[in-house]
């Protein structure tokens, strides 16, 4: 099958931004199609080393063509920068490869949906930032929604089928709007011949990457504003002084940085644990395993979310504590994956996986393979979109 996916790797050149996105096209080219990556968010791209938007893509183009080099060789990619000149390959060969595409993957929405990208295939949303989108929608229906909403809203609802990481979406306990559309739950796909598992370190320190807080309107569902991951982590911002465990937060963003070391956590700056896929897995790979929260419009909703993140500390072999979100309807909760919603319950987890360390990172990287197969969860999105 012929596909285009799309996906943010030269928006956002950082390791953990690509492995969100190279694990589709590593997936999809391991069940033998012919995967072609597009990127065109029409958007300025992110600059790490001045720490701010530019529309100077030259090294981001540059990231790009290296995060697609593969042990297999090199894949073909679009990356159309904001000026609208495309890089990677000409016009025409683009045009045919979205006209020739059996399915259009649209990763996180990322891609604009251009009338020259519209073929005979079916064009697919992925909703990888569940409440997000949904709440854009929702205003969009009710008349509240400004311009900039209402016009993502519409870009929204010209795909064909629509999948979401909000793995209860649908369901009774999850609070998200369908908006009018039928939702397939998703989750992020894993190569695992890409994460080699390597042996736990003696000593290790328990981490996670994340951003504070996301320079976005927060989502309103219902009257409500729901926050990121600074309002939830004021749930275990003691967690330090409630366990023997050492704790590490790679940090980007505006954060409390003092009052945080002040408070026993371990902070580092994520630019230099995520400055390439090969150092964001380097510092994954040398975690005891990952203590995490979620965005509170994850948790609140009970959207049943797991994160890209977590799913790659199970794949390198490391169990991972997180926030609940509803995840237990989908997941198996209590060997490599410890749910908590409050700090006593994220310092008994911690406890309980150091009782049995060994059987845990065990546990971890067949979780990695069961649950998050690549080759298995692309096929579930193939019958779910009709192909």
């Amino acid at each position: 099958m012929r596909i285009v996916v799309t996906g943010l790797i030269a928006t956002y050149p950082v390791g953990g931004v690509a492995w969100d996105y190279v694990q589709y096209v590593h997936g999809l080219a391991a069940l033998g199609h012919d995967v072609t990556y597009l990127e065109d968010t029409g958007q300025w791209v992110y600059s790490p080393t001045s720490q701010t938007f530019t529309d100077d893509c030259a090294a981001n183009v540059a990231h790009l063509s290296t995060v697609l080099r593969h042990r297999d060789g090199a894949y073909r990619f679009a990356f159309r920068d904001p000026a609208g000149a495309l890089h990677g390959m000409e016009e025409d060969e683009l045009r045919r490869r979205c006209r020739d595409a059996e399915l259009f993957l649209n990763v996180s929405g990322a891609c604009w949906l251009r009338d020259e990208y519209r073929g005979r295939g079916v064009a697919a949303y992925v909703d990888t930032d569940p409440c997000y989108s949904q709440a854009k929608l929702a205003a969009a229906d009710a008349g509240t929604a400004d311009e900039h909403v209402q016009y993502s809203a519409a870009m929204i609802r010209r795909h064909d089928v629509f999948f979401s990481f909000a793995e209860s979406i649908g369901r009774p306990e999850c609070t998200i709007p369908q908006a009018g559309l039928a939702w397939h739950p998703t989750r992020h796909p894993i190569v695992l011949a890409d994460w080699p598992v390597t042996p736990p370190p003696a000593r290790g320190v328990y981490t996670t990457v994340m951003s504070w807080k996301i320079d976005v309107t927060p989502p309103i569902v219902g009257g409500r504003i729901y926050g990121g991951k600074d309002v939830e982590f004021a749930k275990i911002r003691d967690l330090p002084g409630r366990t023997p465990a050492a704790l590490e937060i790679a940090m980007a963003g505006a954060a409390p940085i003092a009052a945080l070391r002040a408070g026993g956590w371990r902070v580092v700056d994520a630019r230099d644990v995520s400055a390439t896929p090969e150092a964001y897995q380097r510092y994954l790979a040398a975690a005891r395993g990952e203590l995490s929260v979620a965005k509170e419009a994850y948790v609140a909703t009970r959207s049943g979310w797991f994160s890209t993140r977590s799913a790659s500390y199970l794949a390198s072999g490391r169990p991972v504590i997180v926030q609940d979100t509803g995840q237990s309807a989908h997941y198996p909760i209590g060997d490599a994956i410890l749910v908590f919603t409050n700090g006593d319950e994220a310092a008994a987890a911690l406890a309980d996986v150091e009782r049995d360390y060994p059987r845990r990172c065990a546990a971890a990287r067949e979780i990695a393979a069961t649950a998050f197969d690549a080759g298995t969860i692309l096929r579930r999105l193939f019958a779910d979109a009709g192909l």
